[in-house]
């Protein structure tokens, strides 16, 4: 399916960076934004992923994709990262801050240094990302979107996931702060709230499914396909009013939660 020039979501020259975008909800969101002909930066931690998931968005239509290697969680890559991507493209539009990690444990068997990479991964890797980011949407004077993948454990209660919970309310947290701080110039700041999806991170979590799916309304687990949607709709003009939004992708699961 190739994009469609023209349409309301016709993202033809716009410039997208979406980290932890090789595979998951990350590949998910890169691949509504190739559909509708958008240029996209993916950056992850592993070469060989990426260069295939640059290949599949390719086939779809995608105009040009560039390929990076970047820990989020290190402030440094983070900046040369975004420097290499303006550099390629001259501009930069849309930040989708994806890159994330999850570890179940107890809170009595959780460590600290279980909270750290969590944190550094998620909050941190977002701060950078958006916080760079930032610096070029101001300087180019045209505005642009900056979107967090957050987590329903963000607002519900989610057993031993303390530190994951803890790390994602702390980014729905600075979106809402950064929405009020960079609405002046015309950057809106949301994020999406994913509820259970299959993918590879979430298939290691044993009896996942078997526990979810009884308390979603849609009576099924979400796929990456799920959430292309939303993140065309975030990356376009016809979100110039949306700032500030938490946004739950979960089939139904939050408004039922027990």
């Amino acid at each position: 399916m190739k994009y469609l020039m023209g349409s309301m979501f016709d993202l033809k020259g716009h410039v997208s960076v979406v980290t932890g975008g090789s595979d998951g909800i990350g590949l998910g969101l890169a691949r509504g934004l190739a559909k509708c002909g958008a240029k996209i930066a993916i950056w992850a931690r592993r070469e060989n992923k990426i260069s295939q998931a640059a290949e599949k968005l390719r086939s779809l239509g995608c105009v040009e994709v560039l390929e990076i290697c970047c820990d989020v969680s290190k402030e440094e890559q983070v900046r040369v990262a975004m420097k290499k991507t303006v550099t390629h493209f001259g501009q930069i539009n849309s930040v989708f801050a994806n890159a994330g990690i999850a570890k179940t444990k107890s809170l009595t068997e959780s460590t600290i240094k279980d909270y750290r990479i969590q944190n550094a991964v998620n909050f941190e890797g977002m701060f950078f990302c958006f916080r760079e980011a930032a610096k070029y949407m101001i300087d180019q004077g045209s505005g642009g979107k900056l979107i967090a993948t957050s987590s329903t454990a963000a607002v519900l209660g989610s057993p031993n996931l303390v530190s994951y919970s803890a790390s994602k309310g702390a980014m729905t947290a600075a979106v809402r702060a950064l929405a009020v701080e960079l609405g002046p110039h015309n950057i809106q700041v949301n994020a999406v709230l994913p509820g259970v999806f299959k993918t590879a991170m979430t298939s290691k979590v044993e009896g996942l499914t078997e526990y979810f799916l009884p308390k979603i309304p849609s009576t099924f687990i979400g796929e990456p396909k799920h959430i292309e949607g939303i993140a065309v709709f975030l990356a376009s003009r016809e979100s110039d009013y949306v700032t500030g939004a938490c946004i739950p992708i979960d089939g139904g699961l939050s408004i039922i939660w027990e």
